[in-house]
């Protein structure tokens, strides 16, 4: 098929406007994304093992994806005053919320303005960390069994810090009290790290505590941990059984924490930031630092992160109500 030159010229200029309107298209996405900030709001105080893992992961996503992501600490009310600003959020893909698991704990303990389950497209479930159960190093309780036994003989005398309420220690030492059937005698710390400090003033008898709180005195030899509230053993202490493997099938309960977006947020915008987040934890510089607050990389999103949080939800709100835990 014969072309003339004038028409060789026409085409040659129609792709040149074609390619610099092109240009000028992915120009413009470049300068928007560019432009573009994102707001991750942390419910949690500056400074602890949340807040480094929400710096950690807005650092990698800047760096990687061209936006402007920034960590906005905005504790208070158990985590509550956060959750339902972010609920209310312009559901745009650029309001975030770092939860863990009090983000399902809470609305099981008092009526709130929003519902985890309906005001919030979940994005990933980034990280998990264990429980552990500890002693004082000079205990005579060498293993789980040994501290059950006691308490099964002792009933509400062998005490335990926990930090609560609710938390995921208290959930999980009120799941172990129940499958274990024993009266350990509840001492609540508003924190890990004043728990920590009353077994090691042995003003208690143990400790149901994140294994980060407890794990540089655990390393130091100061305090004994008896078993771990994961589903699998630990990588730092390979020795150290699980609360499943001490004799109660099925235990697990872990400190989580993942990331959501105001309900209503349009679904590419949901798929790019899942694929941002599941990327940055797993990045080996990113993986290197959570491994020193002992946060574990998970990277499950969209449906299976759902998924996780109604499993959750559930299993709170049957703790919850058979221990009778109220709102403190």
């Amino acid at each position: 098929m014969k072309h003339s030159g004038r028409q060789f010229s026409h085409l040659a200029v129609t792709a040149a406007v074609f390619t610099g309107v092109s240009l000028a298209v992915l120009a413009d996405a470049a300068r928007a994304q560019a432009s573009r900030t994102v707001r991750l709001t942390s419910p949690f105080a500056a400074g602890g093992g949340t807040d480094i893992l929400a710096r950690l992961l807005a650092d990698q996503i800047s760096r990687t994806r061209g936006v402007t992501m920034v960590v906005e600490n905005r504790p208070g009310g158990g985590t509550v005053i956060a959750t339902e600003a972010i609920s209310r959020a312009a559901p745009d893909g650029n309001s975030l919320l770092i939860v863990g698991n009090s983000f399902v704990i809470n609305p099981n303990l008092k009526k709130l303005n929003y519902d985890p389950l309906t005001s919030f497209e979940p994005i990933c479930h980034l990280t998990q960390s264990p429980n552990v159960v500890a002693v004082h190093s000079v205990s005579r309780y060498q293993t789980l069994a040994d501290l059950i036994d006691a308490a099964r003989a002792k009933p509400g005398q062998v005490t335990a810090a926990v930090n609560g309420p609710a938390t995921s220690q208290q959930i999980g030492f009120e799941m172990l009290k129940r499958v274990a059937g024993v009266d350990l005698a509840y001492i609540p710390f508003q924190g890990g790290a004043p728990a920590v400090n009353a077994l090691l003033g042995q003003h208690v008898e143990s400790i149901y505590s994140s294994y980060p709180s407890a794990s540089e005195q655990i390393r130091a030899g100061k305090l004994r941990a008896l078993a771990v509230g994961s589903r699998e053993r630990i990588e730092p202490m390979p020795n150290l059984p699980t609360v499943a493997e001490s004799g109660y099938k099925d235990y697990e309960e872990d400190v989580w924490f993942g990331v959501v977006a105001p309900a209503m947020t349009p679904q590419p915008a949901l798929s790019q930031l899942a694929n941002w987040f599941s990327t940055a934890v797993q990045a080996p510089e990113v993986k290197s630092k959570l491994a020193l607050q002992e946060l574990y990389p998970v990277g499950l999103c969209g449906a299976d992160f759902a998924a996780h949080l109604r499993k959750e939800h559930e299993k709170y709100g049957r703790i919850v109500r058979e221990a009778n835990i109220k709102a403190e």
